[in-house]
């Protein structure tokens, strides 16, 4: 008998409060909000029971329903400020979905700020989550364009090595050439998936063992700064990066309250 495969759902995040590049989760690029492209991706996907956004703007949830994603409520302020930890919306959304009589073996969690995530992306890490044994969750890795073996931590006119480590003959990796360092690699936002029980269970989104999943290209580009805005608008308009296709018309600018 085919064993069952498991649900899972599609948490978008999208506060309303961000200050290096104010409303970023709907700024528009190539003509749509921000937003819409991670609810695009994730319903192209095929893969979620649902694709919830969870916001704590009136605004944000009026274009997450125009892109077709669910908002079951607004997220209490509380769980919306620039320090609040991920636990606590996710916490709070997987909650109510069980209120609904909705309770979903896994989550993935989709920030907007990773535009040039693609529905194929999606299913290639759904799959390497399912096909993994013993997991807690899968994040999204690339790999570190610095390395931190030579980063170094400034307290007034001395400095130490973020990383004290050294190789067996005693060489410290700050003074050793880059190809003898070991790879090392960093997260990025475009994804992370995760069982539901790691946040009932460990209060945590991730648990204790987790598995990397590898990001291709362009697809864990994470937009955070201007820089990062011209970036992105560069590499959409001559295809150096391709968004996810959305196919109704872009939501009309009169009704979204930013500059």
């Amino acid at each position: 008998m085919q064993q069952k495969q498991p649900t899972i759902v599609a948490l978008v995040p999208a506060r309303s409060g961000s200050k290096r590049v104010p409303d970023k989760n709907i700024r528009r690029l190539s003509g749509h909000p921000l937003l819409g492209y991670s609810i695009t991706a994730a319903l192209e996907s095929g893969i979620f029971s649902d694709v919830i956004v969870s916001t704590d703007s009136p605004c944000y949830r009026d274009i997450a329903l125009y892109y077709e994603a669910e908002v079951p409520s607004l997220r209490p302020a509380p769980l919306s400020g620039d320090r609040s930890p991920d636990i606590d919306w996710v916490s709070h959304t997987l909650q109510q979905l069980q209120r609904d009589g909705r309770k979903p073996d896994c989550f993935s969690i989709l920030r907007p700020t990773s535009p040039f995530r693609s529905a194929g992306m999606i299913r290639r890490a759904w799959q390497q989550f399912l096909s993994a044994q013993g997991i807690d969750s899968l994040r999204a890795v690339e790999k570190c364009r610095q390395h931190p073996g030579k980063m170094w931590v400034v307290q007034e006119k001395s400095m130490a090595p973020l990383l004290p480590f050294s190789f067996a003959g005693g060489q410290p990796w700050h003074s050793s050439q880059h190809p003898s360092l070991p790879e090392v690699y960093v997260q990025n936002a475009s994804l992370e998936i995760a069982w539901s029980r790691v946040v009932f269970d460990q209060n945590s989104i991730s648990g204790e063992r987790l598995m990397p999943f590898f990001t291709q290209g362009h697809e864990g580009f994470d937009l955070n700064s201007e820089y990062d805005w011209g970036l992105a608008e560069h590499l959409a308009a001559n295809g150096a990066a391709q968004l996810p296709s959305i196919f109704i018309p872009p939501y009309p600018e009169s009704f979204t309250n930013y500059a």
